[in-house]
């Protein structure tokens, strides 16, 4: 049975401007390392200038795997709970999501399901083969990932925050639901690059 591994990273630290800092630089190219065992068959990057240099920084360590853009990945809010499904915390957050606003967001995320949370299709010259895929992208399209392997109402992409760079690995069969193989993992980082993304506080 073919299987889909997606390798889902935030993209590196950023400045106010979102053009990567030398500490998101160093986290993609760590990243890179940590995969460069593995045999990725492409490296796919939201269009945002973040993700785009931490895809090429990551790619430095994956020689010959082709790196390409994909809309799906942008940095967007995937769903807008109603006022029953919000949590008080996050009453706020959502000012100033017309209707509009939030429609588009949400059928970028069921394209961003449609596009990468399948088993592999057939192949051009026989049945489906593994597949090896990473995608660089933001905090909010990981959640939905995440949020979809586990078959979860779809609020429930709130409060599934991901450190820059860290891994999240999810695998898809076909005839089986998708299997979480693990999430915001940052074994890769050194301490001192661990946990940015994530508000200030103390972390493990």
């Amino acid at each position: 049975m073919a299987t889909r591994h997606l390798y889902l990273a935030r993209h590196g630290a950023a400045d106010a401007f979102g053009q990567l800092t030398d500490a998101g630089r160093r986290q993609a190219g760590l990243l890179g390392e940590r995969l460069a065992g593995r045999p990725v068959d492409a490296v796919w990057h939201s269009p945002l200038p973040r993700a785009a240099a931490s895809a090429r920084e990551l790619a430095r360590h994956l020689p010959g795997v082709p790196v390409a853009e994909a809309a799906e990945l942008i940095d967007q809010v995937p769903y807008v709970p109603g006022p029953a499904e919000t949590p008080q915390s996050w009453v706020g957050y959502f000012d100033g999501y017309d209707k509009a606003e939030a429609a588009a967001g949400h059928k970028l995320a069921e394209a961003l399901v449609a596009r990468f949370a399948e088993a592999p299709g057939p192949a051009a010259d026989g049945p489906p083969s593994d597949t090896h895929e990473v995608l660089i992208t933001h905090a909010g399209p990981i959640a939905w990932l995440v949020r979809h392997a586990l078959d979860a109402p779809p609020a429930r992409w709130l409060g599934l925050n991901s450190a820059n760079t860290a891994l999240t690995i999810i695998e898809y069969r076909t005839g089986l639901p998708p299997t979480m193989v693990m999430f915001n993992d940052l074994s890769h980082l050194p301490a001192d690059l661990r946990w940015t993304g994530f508000p200030q506080g103390m972390w493990p």
